[in-house]
C-alpha cells in the first residue's frame, strides 16, 4: 500500500495519534517502558490495519509454505496407494500391504498426534514459539524422507506413528502463535489464509504425483519413493530457514530480549515490528505483552471448563470427514469408475481441494466480520458437506453427479476448521489468557482428531464389509459420517445457547491469583478489545470506501 507523503493532510492526520503517544512517553515512564500501568492509546483504524498487514507479510507466507509441505508429507501416503497401480508399482503392491495394514498405519499417526498435541503446545508457550515451530517442520521433513526407505508393513506403521509424534502441536501451535500478534476475532481470516495451503497441497500432491509416476524406475526407485524423498528433503530445508524468518513473541516498548541458556545457540530473527509500528501494536494488543506465567493449577482450570467440549465435538466431525476425503478421495473416485487410470484419478482429485480453497476465501473473512455468528457459518458449511455425502451415496446412476458430491464435500469442508479454531481462540484467550489458548487449541485439535482415527481405522477401507466392491461401496461409512456431522452442528448450536446463558467472562479463579477480577478484566481493555465490542459487519469494505 502506498504511503501518504509527509506534507499530505491525510498523512498528517494519520500520524497525529502516534505523535501524541511519543509526546506522552517523554512524561510517562510507564508508557515509555510499556508497563501494564501505561494508559491505552487509541489509534486510527487504518493505522492499526497497516500494522497488521505488515505482520501478515512476515508471518502468513511462512505459515502457508510450512503447512503446504507438512500437509503434503502427511497425506501423500494416500495418493501413493494408486500411483503406477497399472504396473504394480503402487504402495500396496510394492510393500505387500493389506487394507488393514494401511488403515492401521494411517490410524497410528493420529494416535500419537492426539497423545502429544497438548504437551507440544504447552512446551511452545514456555519456550521460543519460533524455534519450536522450526523444530516441528524439520522433524516432519526428516521422518517424511525416511518413508522412501520403507520396505515392509511394520516400517510404514512405525514411521506413521513417529510422524504423528513430531507433527503434534503444529496446527494448534500455529493458531496459538497468531494470538501473540493478532486479536482472536481477526485470526479467522489468517488461519483461513494458511489453511488454504492444505487444500492446495492436496490438489498439488494429486497433480504432481502424475509427474512422479513418470519417474517410476528412475535410479531404481518407484514413483512413490521419489515423492516421499523430495517432499521430505524440502521440509528439512524449510525447517532451518524458518529459524531466520519467523519472529519471536513481541516485546513491550523499552524491553530487551533475553535468551535462555538452552536457546543461545539459535540464530536471531529480526523483530516483527519496530518504531512506531511496535508502539501501535502494543496499545492495540497489550493483553499479550504482559502475560502472566501459568502453572498446572491454571491448566487444570482450562481442562474442566465446559466450553472446551462442544468445540471438541464440532472439530471431531469436520476433521473426520476432511481427513477421510483427503486419504480416501482418490479411492472413492476409483470406485465411481474402475476404468480410470492412476493419472486420471490424480487429476480428478485436485478439483475437490480447489472447491475447498474457494470456500475458505469466500466464507472465513466474512465470519470474522460477523464473529458473533460463528455457529451459523459453521453449521451452514457442515450442511453442505452432508448434502455432498448424500449425493455420493445415492446418485448411483450418474457417475458425474457422484463426483459432484465430492466437490460439494470439498466446498463445505473449507470454512469449518478455521472457524472452529478461531472460536476456540476467542473464547479461551479472554477466559484463561495465554494458557487457555495454548491448551484449548491443542485439546480441540488433538481430541477432535479422534474423528480422524474413526475415519481411518473404523470406516471406509477399515470396514471390510463396507469396502466390498459394488454400487453400495462405502455407503455405511458415509451414513456414519453424516451422523457425526449432525453431532457437530448440534454442538455448535448448544455452545451458542450456553454462552448466551452463562457468558464468557474472564475466569474468577485465575483472576484471583494476582489482583482482583476487575483488574483482570481491565487487562483486556486494549484497543482491539474496544473495537471488538461491536461487530465490524461490512464496514470499511472496498465498495464502501470513497
Amino acid at each position: 500500500m502506498a504511503q501518504q507523503g509527509a506534507d499530505s493532510p491525510v498523512g498528517d492526520e494519520k500520524g497525529r495519534d502516534v505523535e501524541k503517544v511519543l509526546a506522552s512517553e517523554e512524561h510517562s515512564p510507564d508508557l515509555a517502558k510499556g508497563t501494564p500501568q501505561a494508559a491505552i492509546q487509541d489509534f486510527d483504524v487504518e493505522r492499526v490495519e497497516r500494522v497488521y498487514k505488515k505482520l501478515d507479510f512476515r508471518i502468513i507466507p511462512a505459515f502457508w509454505v510450512l503447512y503446504f509441505l507438512c500437509s503434503a508429507i502427511r497425506s501423500n501416503i494416500g495418493i501413493a496407494q494408486t500411483m503406477n497401480r497399472d504396473v504394480g508399482h503402487d504402495l500396496m503392491s510394492v510393500l505387500r500391504l493389506t487394507p488393514k495394514d494401511t488403515a492401521t498405519a494411517l490410524t497410528l499417526f493420529y494416535v500419537s498426534y492426539v497423545l502429544f498435541d497438548l504437551p507440544s503446545n504447552l512446551v511452545m508457550s514456555k519456550l521460543s514459539p519460533r524455534a519450536w515451530m522450526a523444530r516441528i517442520v524439520f522433524a516432519v521433513g526428516l521422518i517424511g524422507t525416511c518413508f522412501a526407505a520403507a520396505n515392509a508393513a511394520w516400517s510404514v506403521k512405525l514411521l506413521r506413528f513417529l510422524l504423528g509424534v513430531v507433527t503434534a502441536g503444529m496446527w494448534p501451535g500455529m493458531a496459538y502463535y497468531l494470538t501473540l500478534f493478532y486479536p482472536p476475532s481477526r485470526t479467522g481470516k489468517r488461519i483461513g489464509m494458511y489453511f488454504t495451503a492444505s487444500q492446495v497441497s492436496a490438489a498439488v500432491v494429486g497433480l504432481v504425483s502424475a509427474g512422479f509416476q513418470q519417474m517410476d524406475g528412475l535410479g531404481g526407485l518407484v514413483g512413490f519413493r521419489w515423492m516421499f524423498l523430495i517432499y521430505g528433503l524440502l521440509g528439512m530445508v524449510l525447517g532451518v530457514v524458518l529459524l531466520w524468518w519467523l519472529p519471536d513473541r513481541p516485546l513491550a516498548p523499552g524491553e530487551t530480549r533475553t535468551r535462555s541458556r538452552w536457546l543461545k545457540w539459535l540464530p536471531t530473527s529480526p523483530e516483527a515490528l519496530t518504531g512506531e509500528d511496535a508502539i501501535v501494536h502494543y496499545h492495540d494488543l497489550r493483553r499479550v505483552y504482559h502475560a502472566r506465567p501459568w502453572n498446572l493449577k491454571d491448566l487444570g482450570y482450562v481442562l474442566i471448563d465446559w466450553r472446551l467440549w462442544p468445540l471438541v465435538l464440532m472439530y471431531f466431525g469436520v476433521v473426520g470427514v476432511g481427513i477421510g476425503t483427503q486419504l480416501y478421495g482418490n479411492i472413492i473416485i476409483a470406485s465411481i469408475n474402475p476404468q480410470f487410470t492412476g493419472v486420471q484419478i490424480s487429476l480428478l482429485f485436485a478439483p475437490i481441494w480447489m472447491m475447498d480453497f474457494a470456500a475458505i476465501l469466500l466464507v472465513v473473512p466474512v465470519s470474522d466480520r460477523f464473529h458473533r455468528y460463528r455457529a451459523v457459518f459453521f453449521s451452514a458449511a457442515v450442511c453442505i458437506q452432508i448434502a455432498g455425502l448424500l449425493t455420493v451415496t445415492f446418485a448411483l446412476s450418474n457417475l458425474w453427479a457422484r463426483y459432484g458430491g465430492l466437490l460439494l464435500i470439498g466446498f463445505g469442508l473449507g470454512p469449518t476448521v478455521p472457524i472452529c479454531m478461531t472460536w476456540t481462540n476467542e473464547i479461551f484467550q479472554k477466559r484463561h489468557r495465554e494458557v487457555g489458548v495454548a491448551a484449548a487449541s491443542a485439546l480441540v485439535s488433538g481430541l477432535g482428531n479422534l474423528g480422524s482415527i474413526t475415519t481411518t481405522y473404523a470406516l471406509y477401507t477399515g470396514w471390510p464389509e463396507d469396502a466390498a466392491k459394488g454400487p453400495h461401496q462405502y455407503r455405511r461409512s458415509n451414513f456414519t459420517m453424516i451422523g457425526i456431522l449432525c453431532i457437530s452442528i448440534a454442538s455448535s448450536l448448544i455452545m451458542t445457547v450456553l454462552l448466551k446463558i452463562f457468558g464468557n467472562n474472564p475466569s474468577q479463579k485465575i483472576a484471583g491469583v494476582k489482583g482482583s477480577p476487575a483488574e483482570s478484566a481491565d487487562e483486556f481493555l486494549d484497543g482491539a478489545a474496544r473495537r471488538e465490542a461491536q461487530q465490524r459487519g461490512f464496514k470499511r469494505m472496498w465498495w464502501s470506501k470513497s
